[in-house]
């Protein structure tokens, strides 16, 4: 098979394992599937069915890198977004303003202004109640960019993700 007709193959797989492979629920996290090294694009779905986020990992990631002992790559993104920590992590700020800030009382902002509330709090727990992943692992962060930009361009089944669409 030519190496053009194979990475179309591979393509495909990755995109249905993205839209209908293995889903997690965050509230599960951490998740002992999720490799502690790796480039790879994860999907991230609410519990509506909505399609709303894709991400990759390994950006950067050399052999050099990978024989660290500390986790990297996929699921230290997941457990970034896992943590609904805003520093950091534009994930959860778009989960803030798209989803948690609309829902907030007049109240709600008071406490946290003051600080009895903290909003990473919120978000978190935004996450964990309503948002599920699907991941695949690649060969190399090329492959991860490439795959990523696909699915954000809405070159598959469900369109481009709400979240970060490419503009």
């Amino acid at each position: 098979m030519a190496a053009t007709e194979r990475d179309k193959n591979e393509t495909a797989a990755s995109f249905s394992d993205l839209a209908n492979g293995t889903s997690y629920r965050f509230s599960e996290w951490p998740n002992p599937e999720v490799p502690t090294f790796g480039a790879g694009v994860y999907t991230i779905w609410h519990h509506d069915g909505r399609f709303i986020y894709v991400g990759m990992s390994g950006r950067g990631m050399t052999a050099d890198t990978v024989r660290r002992k500390k986790p990297q790559g996929i699921h230290t993104r997941l457990r970034s977004h896992a943590s609904g920590r805003r520093s950091g992590d534009q994930f959860c700020v778009y989960v803030a303003d798209r989803f948690v800030l609309p829902t907030l009382s007049h109240e709600d902002i008071m406490a946290i202004a003051s600080g009895r509330h903290q909003m990473d709090a919120l978000i978190r727990r935004y996450i964990h109640e309503n948002l599920s992943y699907r991941f695949v692992i690649l060969p190399n962060s090329k492959a991860a960019g490439d795959l990523e930009a696909a699915i954000q361009d809405g070159k598959w089944e469900h369109g481009p993700p709400f979240l970060n669409p490419r503009k």
